[in-house]
């Protein structure tokens, strides 16, 4: 389970995979024969049947969609892996016992707390306890050349820990432009084949004319929605995001202050 979940931490994995489901709805879902008038898919949808509907935006919904699912896929990728860097216990408390444990100059409970919590920020806390240990021990270095180690820590700590946290978010955010551009190419190609039909001599082509008008709607709806839903996912997931690491400046700060106070 570990390896699976592994694997679909890679963008290229996930836009591969979604891009093979993706054409397979278009074909098997969208393009099934029953959503279509004489079980023909080159003719109208029936009535009211959004499935078909859908079909008959064209070759750019199967590229929306995958840009869709790709949005989903990375969503609950990343719910997962911020679950795991929170680690087993509650933020908040944790933050709070911490600073507790630091103000009482306990550092074993912090540690303790720290090993229990697990995670990135208990990872970050106890790499930064210990640097805070060392300090206290050097006998080679100013106040404020110990104070400096241990901000310095706590960044480089947190700088190494972030990188796993925002992975994959450039692929959202990329989608939350791309998504919207390829409704737009989508709506662009329908009114082109809509006006291609108006041009002929005679009465215009009433089939021709409605697929391109459904190809043009369906493909700008879709688009709106991925864009919409991309620009959702981005701006929750960076949220979370600044939140632990403002949990962890948080611990930082006490810890300086901690040093600061405790050594004259």
């Amino acid at each position: 389970m570990k390896k699976f979940f592994n694997i679909f931490q890679s963008a290229g994995v996930i836009i591969l995979f979604c891009f093979v489901t993706a054409i397979i709805i278009f074909n098997f879902v969208f393009g099934n024969p029953a959503n279509f008038m004489d079980g023909d898919p080159a003719n109208s949808p029936l009535p009211g049947n959004i499935l078909g509907t859908i079909h008959k935006g064209g070759f750019i919904v199967p590229v929306i969609l995958t840009l869709l699912l790709t949005v989903l896929v990375i969503s609950i990728e990343r719910i997962f892996a911020i679950k795991k860097a929170k680690g087993h216990g509650d933020l908040t408390i944790f933050i709070k016992n911490i600073k507790q444990s630091l103000v009482i100059g306990n550092l074993d409970i912090a540690n303790e707390l720290c090993d229990k919590q697990g995670g990135a920020v208990g990872n970050v806390v106890k790499s930064s306890i210990i640097k805070f240990e060392q300090m206290e021990k050097e006998d080679g270095m100013t106040k404020d050349q110990k104070m400096s180690s241990i901000q310095r820590q706590v960044e480089e700590a947190t700088a190494l820990e972030l990188p796993s946290l925002e992975q994959n978010l450039v692929v959202i955010a990329t989608i939350s432009t791309l998504g919207t551009l390829m409704g737009l190419l989508g709506t662009v190609i329908g009114m082109i084949r809509s006006f291609a039909a108006l041009a002929h001599a005679g009465s215009p082509d009433s089939i021709a004319l409605s697929t391109g008008i459904s190809e043009a709607l369906i493909n700008t709806a879709f688009g709106i929605a991925t864009g919409a839903l991309a620009v959702i996912s981005y701006n929750y997931f960076t949220s979370k995001i600044d939140k632990i690491t403002f949990y962890i400046d948080e611990v930082g700060y006490t810890l300086v202050q901690t040093f600061a106070s405790s050594h004259k």
